[in-house]
C-alpha cells in the first residue's frame, strides 16, 4: 500500500495482467467470449470495473464482462465460475483473475448526502469497512484471526516463525528468480522522465528475523497474537489466467499448462473464517475421493499466519507441501486479486517439478472458503 504501484487503479492493474495471460497463452484478444475479474474495493472505481480493465487491455466491446465481490475469494471464484461457464458449453475461451488497488480505496461520509444537520460525523475508511471487517458486527478480520489461533491452540511463536518461513521463502524464490516467471513488468507513469518500471514485488523482507517478529506488538487485541509481523501486508497487484475448453485446446494444438480438476466452497459462521480453508480442502478431497497422499502442493492463502497454520491443523497438512514460495504473509494480500495469485503460483511451482496435482485454498469474510484442485500434465 502506498508503494511503486499506488498511482495507478485497480482495472490499470487488471489490464496489465489480462494482457500478459493472453500474450503468453497465444490468445488474441478477439478470440475471449468473457472476461471475469474479482474486484472487492469498488467504491469510486467507477461502472463495472472489469469492464475498464478489458478495455484497456485491448479486448473489443464485444466481450462480455463480470466484476466478481466474495471478499478474498473474488480471485479464485472468477476463475471456478468461469471453469463452470466454459463445462456448461456457454463460452471456449474465458479470462478470469482478480485486481485490487488498496492504496486508492477512497473515505466514505455516510449520511452526507441528506445533510449532516447537526454534531459532529464519521469518515469511513473503505479499505477497512468493505473489505477488512465483518459485515454482521463490526469486528476486524485481526480479531477473528486471534480468537481462532487461541481455539486451535496456535502460539504467538508459531505464528511469527511461520511469518519469517514465508518471507525466507519469498525472498529465496525472488532471488533465483522462479517468482519473475510468475510477474508481468508493469510501466508506471512519473511527472518527469521515463516510466518507473515495477518488476518485483515490494513486501517481502530479507532483514527479518525471529527476533524482531517477536518484539512487535500485538495489532487487535492487547493479549492477542497477531502482529504487523505475522499479517499480511495491504497491496496493491493483480492476476489473470486464460481458460479455455480442452476440445478447443486440442483444436487449436494449444500447450495445456493445467487442467481443472474440481472446485468447490463451504460456508460457516462468519467469525470462523480462519478455519474455512483446512474446512474447504476437507471437502474437495472428499468431493473428488483423493486423499492427502494423491496432491503433491498446497497454496493457503495467508490471510494470517494463524490461517495457515490453522487450515493445516484441521485438513492434517505436511508443511513441506504447504506454500513452498512463501505466501501472503510475505508477498501481500490484494484481497480481490489473491485468489487467482494462488492459483497460479501453484501451477508455475507444479511445473517446475515436472508436474503433478496441487490443491489451492482461500478463506474469506462473512465465512466462506473456497478451494480448487488442478493438475499440471507430467514433462
Amino acid at each position: 500500500m502506498g508503494g511503486a504501484l499506488s498511482s495507478l487503479t485497480a482495472s490499470d492493474l487488471g489490464a496489465a495482467a489480462v494482457k500478459e495471460a493472453l500474450k503468453r497463452a497465444d490468445v488474441r484478444p478477439e478470440e475471449v467470449g468473457e472476461l471475469i475479474l474479482g474486484s472487492v474495493l469498488q467504491g469510486g472505481q467507477g461502472q463495472i470495473p472489469s469492464r475498464q480493465a478489458g478495455n484497456k487491455a485491448g479486448l473489443p466491446w464485444e466481450v462480455k464482462t463480470e466484476t466478481i465481490n466474495k471478499v478474498c475469494a473474488s480471485g479464485m471464484r472468477s476463475v471456478t465460475l468461469g471453469d463452470q461457464i466454459i463445462r456448461a458449453g456457454d463460452e471456449e475461451v474465458i479470462v478470469a483473475g482478480g485486481m485490487e488497488s488498496m492504496s486508492n480505496a477512497p473515505y466514505l461520509l455516510p449520511k452526507a448526502r441528506w445533510g449532516l444537520r447537526m454534531g459532529d460525523s464519521t469518515v469511513k475508511d473503505l479499505m477497512i469497512h468493505d473489505g477488512l471487517s465483518c459485515s454482521f458486527t463490526g469486528v476486524h478480520m485481526g480479531t477473528y484471526g486471534n480468537s481462532t489461533a487461541k481455539e486451535m491452540e496456535i502460539s504467538r511463536e508459531e505464528q511469527d516463525h511461520w511469518a519469517y518461513r514465508s518471507h525466507q521463502r519469498a525472498v529465496e524464490a525472488i532471488e533465483s528468480g522462479r517468482l519473475a516467471e510468475e510477474i508481468v513488468a508493469v510501466e508506471v507513469p512519473q511527472r518527469k522522465g521515463d516510466p518507473l518500471v515495477v518488476k518485483q514485488d515490494e513486501a517481502p523482507r530479507k532483514d527479518t528475523s525471529i527476533e524482531k517478529l517477536a518484539k512487535l506488538a500485538p495489532v487487535f487485541n492487547g493479549d492477542g497474537t497477531i502482529t504487523a509481523g505475522n499479517a499480511p501486508g495491504v497491496n496493491d497487484g493483480a492476476a489473470a489466467l486464460v481458460l479455455m475448453s480442452e476440445e478447443r485446446a486440442e483444436r487449436e494444438g494449444k500447450e495445456v499448462q493445467a487442467y481443472i480438476l474440481a472446485h468447490t466452497a463451504i460456508a460457516v459462521e462468519a467469525k470462523d473464517f480462519p478455519k474455512t480453508p483446512g474446512l474447504v480442502i476437507n471437502e474437495l478431497l472428499k468431493k473428488t475421493g483423493k486423499s492427502l497422499d494423491d496432491i503433491d502442493l498446497f497454496e493457503i492463502n495467508e490471510a494470517f499466519a494463524a490461517v495457515a497454520l490453522t487450515s493445516g491443523k484441521i485438513a492434517n497438512l505436511d508443511e513441506n507441501k504447504v506454500n513452498v514460495n512463501g505466501g501472503a504473509v510475505a508477498i501481500g494480500h490484494p484481497i480481490g486479486a489473491s485468489g487467482a495469485r494462488i492459483i497460479l503460483t501453484l501451477i508455475y511451482e507444479l511445473k517446475r517439478r515436472g508436474g503433478g496435482v496441487g490443491i489451492a485454498a482461500i478463506c474469506s469474510g462473512g465465512g466462506q472458503g473456497d478451494a480448487i484442485m488442478i493438475e499440471v500434465p507430467a514433462k
